[in-house]
């Protein structure tokens, strides 16, 4: 890549952040980002996941001190997103995925439906403690998408703040924060094992890390100063647009190279 190009790239990458802090699914917008600009899809995903770890960091650090992370859940949520993304990491090789554009679509859609069903989710702090029931299902559904956060990413973030605001029933600039945090272990995770396959472009990535550790401070500031009221309606516009270009891609998957296609490694 020439240096204009990479000066494009990092642009991208710059406004892909501040957004994604917010609404997150920053991978469905820059691993075919980098595709297009032609990058081997292996070193795309690899490369992509190591400047999300410093973008979490980004994302994370105006947030401490501000008292919008439960500390409590913690410790559980972040051990439980560890071991789902290492065995997600893992499981690449071998899970299909040519249904997940498909999955990711629907997923999207069902929380858009039920966003704008209960539109006071979220909106401001409640006083009810979750149902016991809700807070093991909030539980059980950072393990199972830590997995899918493991070997992709795509839309990870998303769906977990929706979780979190119906299942733990937190506001969305908690859910954000909290999944900014929890997002840096799982990102890291899988870069340690894309890092272990040698498959991460470290000029490259440095230079797009350090773009979106700084668009992640900048995603983060901008959360704090927004409404919750705000932050949902930017939440789910990027949803729903996601959400279609994702069905889109799913329905025009006969092409030869698929993104979704190209993403998976190789035995």
């Amino acid at each position: 890549m020439d240096i204009l190009q990479i000066i494009l790239l990092a642009g991208i990458f710059f406004f892909a952040s501040i957004l994604s802090v917010i609404a997150g699914s920053t991978s469905l917008i820059t691993v075919p980002i980098m595709l297009e600009f032609g990058i081997e899809p292996r070193t795309a995903i690899a490369t992509n996941m190591f400047a999300l770890t410093l973008m979490s960091i980004g994302g994370t650090l105006p947030f401490i001190g501000k008292k919008v992370i439960n500390p409590k859940r913690l410790p559980l949520l972040t051990l439980l997103t560890i071991v789902g993304s290492f065995l997600g990491a893992l499981l690449v090789l071998i899970l299909p995925s040519k249904s997940m554009p498909l999955i990711i679509s629907i997923s999207m859609i069902v929380v858009a439906i039920l966003s704008v069903i209960n539109r006071h989710a979220g909106v401001s702090p409640s006083q009810l403690i979750p149902p016991r029931i809700a807070e093991i299902a909030g539980y059980v559904v950072t393990f199972i998408l830590g997995i899918y956060g493991g070997f992709f990413s795509g839309g990870y973030v998303t769906l977990l703040t929706a979780a979190y605001v119906m299942l733990f029933r937190m506001t969305f600039v908690e859910a954000i924060a909290t999944t900014k945090f929890i997002n840096i272990f799982s990102s890291l995770i899988a870069t340690i094992i894309f890092l272990q396959q040698g498959i991460v472009d470290y000029d490259l990535g440095i230079i797009l890390g350090i773009t979106m550790f700084i668009g992640g401070i900048i995603g983060g500031r901008l959360t704090l100063k927004l409404s919750n009221v705000w932050l949902q309606r930017i939440y789910l516009t990027v949803v729903g647009i996601l959400a279609f270009i994702t069905l889109r891609k799913y329905q025009s998957q006969n092409q030869p190279a698929s993104t979704i296609d190209l993403l998976t490694p190789s035995a």
